[in-house]
């Protein structure tokens, strides 16, 4: 998800300045996203320059209250109704990981995987007791990102589980030679 995407989605909800739109985000994503109050400024200038976003007048506080536009608008609704794709998601640096740790000398792969168990297990449990609680209307957008998390997590402990296999049937097909 782009940030520019996730703000035009909150503006097509009604018009806001910039530390509402950093909070509500924030909120919206459980926290797992967390933005730099300059990444939100930034981007609202650039989808102003792209028509997407008009600012309005200031608040009482003398910060611009930005709406979106009919672009805008055509622009998140193309966005909702577009499937995410795998390649355009980023690369999987643990995979690189683990490749990179099978064909490197004196690189234990099978300590590598242990240590990245622990940690996932670790991130797993931390997730599983932060959804704990969350069960107002109002949690649901934090709950699905944390089911997201948690999804991600057990497919990424079945998935070492599956390295650890191939790598011991490897290493039973070919013996490593004693010098």
């Amino acid at each position: 998800m782009s940030i520019r995407h996730g703000l035009l989605a909150l503006l097509s909800q009604g018009s806001r300045h910039g530390y509402q739109l950093r909070a509500e985000f924030e909120a919206s994503t459980g926290a797992t996203w967390p933005l730099n109050i300059g990444q939100v400024y930034t981007t609202l200038a650039r989808m102003e320059r792209d028509g997407l976003v008009e600012p309005g007048e200031q608040d009482e506080q003398g910060r611009i209250v930005y709406s979106i536009t009919p672009d805008g608008a055509t622009e998140v609704g193309r966005w909702f109704a577009t499937p995410i794709t795998q390649t355009e998601r980023p690369r999987d640096e643990l995979a690189i990981k683990l490749a990179m740790a099978v064909t490197t000398q004196d690189v234990d792969v099978a300590e590598v995987v242990q240590a990245q168990r622990t940690a996932t297990m670790r991130t797993l449990q931390e997730l599983t007791r932060s959804k704990r609680g969350l069960d107002s209307p109002l949690d649901v957008a934090q709950t699905l990102i944390l089911d997201s998390k948690i999804f991600q997590a057990e497919a990424e402990l079945r998935w070492l589980d599956h390295c650890e296999a191939v790598l011991s049937r490897r290493s039973l097909q070919h013996p490593q030679e004693e010098p």
